[in-house]
């Protein structure tokens, strides 16, 4: 079924359905290009949106890069933003596949269509006019037999007519003749028209027309099926970017499976770790020292062995320093340790104490000697604060990190002198050999460079290891003096330590009491006697461990060990990268975490 056979008659109908069909065409690509505006917008917003949130400073530069969860967010931030290109990818195909291509067979079709009904307007209008001339030659031929038949009835009324003469009667035959011969060619002119005009209406209706509607009805086809095609391109479109959208996507599930809390928390420590050591006890000021104390059983000022005397059950209570009732009328000078200046006496050996308490002693230490105290805002750095070349300014496991790091560029710079200093050399040797390829004398220059260049890196190398080594020890020791300091127990235990030197007899008491104490013991701090009373308790392992590496353990509170060796846990690691170990020959000691493989009882 075709518009030629079935739609003859419907010239205007097919006018108005082929208009539609094209201004259905200029909405779609108008509709595309709205969408494609709209996928641009969506676009350059989510790209602002991901350029407003990304960190402003390089990851090398910034300390937050380091977290997983920084790493995993920025992961986030750069899916969408490939997400936002693959929406300009959507865009940008949408813009030529569909608006440009449509918008270009559109014209073509108006213009098709533009001219096939120019064609059938002019069949038309060549049809009405061949039917005007067929009216005009019936009207003719009409007027023509009347005027015929009038003359013939004037000629016969005239023949009959005895009053009319015969020159009357001969003229109104010749007129009646005469229009009788042009009614009939008119007759004969009317016929003729009659014929044409079927012959053109036939054609115009059975040929003509039929294959005008038919080209209209093939345009029109063509134009459905290519809107059609249009309308599966926007989905193809979608479906070409559908791979990488879930990418990102999978991408984006990635960052989120990546956030590790507890590598975040070592991050952290490895951050800002200072390295220093925890402050220590606070000392007792005693703010007494003026007043006149007389000596009795529950003094405490009342020294027993050069130490207080601590009551309470099950202790020894030993002999008192003869010189405790002495009362000075000032307090005697103290050496620069601290300690009170040693005198003589007249009539026998040298005085070991005075007769003042050690908790007086201790007050003057720590008003001639203020201890320095960590704390959090002393550990926190100031804006002036100046900065120098061995990173002195930084905590010590900070100044550690920058020196070592600035040592592995040095060492990187220096590795590349010495290859740029070996290939100038093998170019000089090629050049020697072939002299037409160059001048080894153009390339001293550069040889001398690299020499001078060396030589500068290998001192910044040594000047940087020296200083690292520094600062390791620093590290080591600040940890040691804070393991040592925690190590004992908070109060002192109620019995006496199991000491056979001191616990032997009274009579041995005796001896040692009486016995005066060397200047030696007079410097050393009052706290370091009450530590001699007691001993650490031995701790039990928590667990045990395989060493993965060889570790020589050369620095001071290490321990070495041999790859595979079986070791006890001792101490779990505290955040700063070493664990306390027991070897099975004896001795403890820290070593690396890393080079462990740790269970835990």
């Amino acid at each position: 079924m075709d518009w030629g056979t079935e739609l003859w008659d419907q010239f205007e109908v097919l006018e108005r359905h082929t208009q539609w069909g094209l201004d259905l065409l200029d909405r779609y690509v108008k509709f595309v290009k709205e969408r494609t505006e709209v996928e641009q917008a969506y676009a350059k917003q989510l790209r602002s949106l991901v350029k407003k949130y990304l960190p402003k400073r390089p990851a090398k530069d910034d300390p937050e890069s380091k977290f997983s969860q920084q790493q995993s967010f920025v992961q986030i931030l750069q899916e969408v933003n490939d997400f936002a290109g693959q929406r300009e990818l959507v865009a940008e195909n949408l813009s030529v596949r569909v608006c440009l291509e449509l918008t270009k067979y559109s014209q073509e079709m108006k213009q098709e269509r533009k001219m096939h009904f120019q064609e059938g307007r002019r069949a038309q209008q060549q049809l009405e006019n061949g039917f005007k001339q067929l009216e005009n030659s019936k009207r003719k031929f009409e007027r023509d037999c009347r005027e015929a038949e009038k003359a013939a009835q004037t000629a016969e009324r005239l023949d009959q007519d005895i009053n009319a003469t015969k020159a009357d009667v001969e003229k109104a035959k010749q007129q009646a003749h005469l229009r009788s011969h042009m009614a009939e060619e008119s007759k004969n002119e009317y016929a003729a028209q009659l014929q044409r005009f079927n012959r053109d209406q036939a054609h115009f209706y059975f040929s003509q027309m039929p294959q005008i509607f038919d080209k209209l009805q093939d345009m029109d086809e063509r134009r459905a099926t290519r809107l059609g095609a249009g309308y599966g391109l926007l989905s193809e479109a979608e479906l070409e970017v559908v791979p990488i959208i879930a990418k990102c996507l999978e991408g984006m599930k990635v960052a989120a499976n990546a956030v590790d809390p507890k590598n975040d928390s070592q991050v952290l420590i490895e951050l800002h770790k200072s390295g220093f050591a925890r402050p220590g006890d606070v000392e007792f000021e005693d703010f007494s020292q003026p007043m006149n104390r007389a000596p009795s059983d529950s003094s405490l000022g009342t020294p027993s062995e050069g130490r207080p005397e601590l009551r309470g059950p099950g202790r020894i209570r030993t002999k008192r320093w003869p010189f405790g009732k002495k009362n000075k009328p000032r307090p005697p000078p103290l050496s620069p340790l601290g300690g009170p200046v040693p005198s003589a006496l007249p009539n026998g050996p040298p005085s070991p104490r005075s007769g003042r308490d050690p908790l007086a002693i201790l007050s003057e230490i720590s008003k001639s000697v203020k201890p320095r105290l960590a704390s959090f805002r002393s550990l926190r750095g100031s804006r002036g604060t100046v900065v120098t070349e061995d990173f002195s300014h930084l905590p010590p496991e900070q100044q550690r990190k920058r020196l070592q790091q600035q040592l592995e560029e040095r060492s990187r710079e220096l590795q590349k002198e010495v290859d740029q200093r070996e290939a100038l050399k093998k170019m000089k040797d090629v050049y020697e050999k072939t002299p037409q390829m160059g001048d080894p004398a153009s390339l001293e220059p550069q040889i001398a460079e690299t020499l001078s260049n060396i030589e500068r890196l290998k001192l910044e190398v040594q000047k940087y290891e020296a200083w690292l080594a520094e600062a390791e020890s620093r590290v080591l020791s600040n940890r040691g003096d804070s393991l040592s300091r925690h190590a004992r127990p908070p109060d002192p235990p109620a019995s006496a330590p199991p000491d056979s030197s001191r616990n032997s007899g009274s009579q041995d008491t005796k001896e040692s009491s009486e016995e005066p104490p060397s200047e030696e013991s007079q410097d050393t701090p009052i706290y370091t006697e009450f530590d001699e009373d007691f001993e650490e308790e031995p701790t039990s392992p928590i667990g045990h461990c395989v060493a993965i590496y060889h570790f020589e353990g050369s620095s001071e509170g290490t321990i070495s060990m041999a790859e595979g060796e079986d070791l006890s846990l001792m101490e779990e690691d505290k955040g700063d990268g070493w664990t306390r170990v027991r070897r099975k020959e004896g001795g403890e000691g820290y070593v690396p975490t890393s080079y462990l493989r740790v269970t835990l009882n």
